[in-house]
């Protein structure tokens, strides 16, 4: 039994683990569950991951949930180029620090502007008050404003001279809300920098292959859902957005 991947490719850290396996060249069979479709509620997938989550990773009779947990094993398995999460104790302790931080920081402010944007008309059959669309729009600038001084400063990347995967789950998570028309690097210069680099690092055609099915996720229709899925994810949705 090969490496099999449990991925749905409009999920910022499912896109984290995709990217970087590829760009190494770690072999794996891709097994797509499609969240909007609330495959990662059935009973199949819950005895790979009884979290019912996304990404998911099964090495034989190995299971394992998280993406941070996934890159890191994938990254030690494989043994990749110290860049991505280097041996230096300093700059080790600056991915650390970052992959602590985004999972309150740029995950959820992220999150919630790609889901209150992109997905939650399609659950309601109308959007948020525009109040609430703006609030969660400032949150995310002011978190977008603590990554730019805080983790990436004047450097080119978060650890230094080279990317790792802590440049790797933030460009993830900073493409969610552009996908639902927030573009968090426009008027950003040094994000615009450190993004183009980041493309660079990884490959721009690897990057927009797999950012592609994120940015036509707005083209999502209502009648593409159906009753049972919207029924069991709209609740979801909107406890996560309020």
């Amino acid at each position: 039994m090969g490496l099999e991947l449990y991925l749905d490719l409009v999920s910022q850290p499912c896109r984290a683990v995709y990217l970087f396996t590829k760009r190494n060249g770690i072999s794996f069979e891709f097994k797509l569950v499609e969240l909007v479709r609330g495959q990662h509620l059935g009973e199949d997938f819950g005895k790979v991951n009884p979290l019912r989550k996304v990404p998911a990773l099964k090495d034989g009779d190995f299971t394992l949930a998280e993406s941070i947990a996934i890159l890191l094993y994938l990254a030690r398995k494989f043994k990749t180029p110290d860049h991505w999460y280097p041996s230096d104790l300093q700059k080790q302790a600056r991915v650390d620090e970052y992959l602590s931080w985004q999972h309150t920081g740029t995950r959820t402010a992220g999150t919630k502007v790609y889901l209150a944007q992109a997905l939650v008309p399609l659950f309601l059959g109308h959007p948020l008050p525009p109040e609430k669309l703006a609030e969660l729009a400032g949150n995310l600038d002011e978190v977008v404003k603590v990554f730019e001084e805080k983790f990436l400063q004047d450097r080119p990347f978060i650890a230094g001279q080279d990317i790792s995967l802590a440049d790797l789950v933030a460009i993830v998570e900073l493409m969610q809300p552009v996908a639902a028309g927030h573009d968090v690097f426009r008027g950003r210069p040094k994000m615009a920098a450190w993004r183009s680099r980041v493309e660079a690092a990884l490959g721009k055609e690897l990057f927009q292959e797999a950012h592609k099915q994120l940015l036509a996720s707005g083209s999502l229709t209502a009648n593409q859902l159906t009753p049972e899925v919207k029924e069991k994810l709209k609740d979801s949705l909107l406890k996560y957005v309020q």
